[in-house]
């Protein structure tokens, strides 16, 4: 038996200093001996980690080291995962964002050591869950109101587990990083030459979300059709290429009588896509709001300056994503002030809504306290844990 940390002499075969912990396995460590059989079991105290949500901002200041203030902070973060008081998962943005650094073969270990393995779900398949939910429950004509399941995003029988020693890596292809750069780029760019007109727009708040969520809605419908007018016509790659969100509206009429007639089944999907139930789903919620506040600020005087809207908005697209995509599911995020300012605006107030800490440069202090607290729960059993599944090493992967 391969032995990883040995403890001392094995109380089976007797032998020398042969005896000691194999590995953790989420709720008790297995320990054994590297010449006999003998093992034994050492269950380890229930454990319920707080998640938190890294923005991209958040590694690439501590992974350059020049602000001791992200420096102490990834710090505290390893040290509290260590501890298995907290989690700080990796998600698909990470990988899709990470990718377009000049030093993507470096950050992106970075954060995944800083993850531990812990992963959410693909942002796209968080998307259709929530999707899938609130369409049954349209269906059966219960209310609207959204309730969260944390496994739509987050595989949580991993999360409140103690971590093991070993991890195995599983990448993915991600696409050419100059030409992705290239377009989100020009995507930032084609948002702030909006600009202009969205200050001479006369449309309440409350239209502006209204249009988000109908542009939303149709988005879905028409990447739909585009998918069944390619394979009409006997394009099979449609199979392979088509965008992600083609597939939402295929799973809903999954779900629909096999017998109804197929121009009702769309109806029905048109139906929904314009229902409270759709507008209450989070991430369509989320993305709404978090885009009618953009433009309630610049409404109000906010980015006048082009290059610096620019430069301030260069990750807009994707940090509204992850905000919108995984902010429910976490109990803190930290992200930059801008989208810090965005989401503590009363047209989204992100921490009222979804009851979790919301920490930037704004506030850095009070995410030092979040951290001190959190290291303050730790019992005399869960220490007594990490001493049996450790040893001493501070948990997990120093291997």
């Amino acid at each position: 038996m391969w032995v990883t940390y040995v403890l001392g002499d094995c109380p089976g075969c007797k032998k020398a200093q042969c005896f000691g912990n194999v590995d953790v396995y989420g709720t008790h460590v297995l320990r054994g001996c590297k010449h006999c059989k003998y093992s034994e079991r050492v269950y380890l105290p229930p454990i319920s980690k707080k998640v938190i949500y890294l923005d991209q901002f958040f590694f690439s200041g501590a992974f350059r080291g020049g602000d001791d203030r992200f420096v102490q902070a990834a710090e505290r973060i390893k040290q509290l995962a260590a501890d298995q008081l907290l989690v700080a998962p990796f998600s698909s943005i990470h990988e899709d964002e990470t990718h377009l650094w000049p030093r993507f073969a470096e950050l992106y270990p970075f954060i995944k050591s800083a993850s531990r393995g812990a992963e959410f779900a693909q942002a796209s398949e968080v998307d259709r869950m929530q999707i899938l939910r609130a369409f049954g429950k349209w269906q059966a004509g219960e209310p609207a109101d959204h309730v969260l399941e944390a496994r739509d995003a987050l595989k949580t029988e991993y999360i409140d587990r103690w971590d093991g020693y070993f991890r195995i890596e599983v990448g993915r292809y991600l696409g050419d990083p100059k030409l992705i750069a290239y377009l989100k780029a020009l995507s930032v760019e084609g948002l702030v030459d909006l600009f202009p007109d969205w200050r001479k727009s006369t449309n309440s708040f409350e239209q502006d979300v209204a249009a988000e969520y109908n542009a939303a809605g149709h988005g879905y419908m028409k990447s739909y059709l585009e998918y069944m007018v390619r394979i009409g016509q006997g394009d099979m790659d449609a199979l392979l290429d088509s965008p992600v969100m083609s597939m939402v509206v295929q799973s809903m009429l999954s779900m629909l009588p096999e017998d109804m007639p197929p121009d009702e089944q769309l109806r029905q999907c048109a139906h929904f896509l314009g229902s409270d139930h759709f507008k209450e789903a989070p991430h369509q919620w989320l993305q709404a709001h978090m885009y009618a506040t953009l433009k309630a600020l610049v409404k109000a005087g906010a980015y006048q300056n082009k290059e610096r809207a620019l430069g301030k908005l260069s990750g807009v697209f994707y940090d509204i994503s992850h905000i919108s995509t995984y902010a429910p599911y976490v109990d803190a995020f930290i992200l930059d002030r801008p989208m810090h300012e965005l989401v503590s605006h009363p047209g989204v107030d992100l921490e009222r809504r979804f009851g979790i800490k919301v920490f930037s440069l704004s506030n850095w202090d009070e995410l030092m306290t979040w951290f001190d607290e959190l290291e303050g729960t730790m019992s005399a059993d869960h220490r007594q844990g990490l001493a049996n599944a450790y040893c001493g090493t501070r948990a997990g992967w120093e291997k």
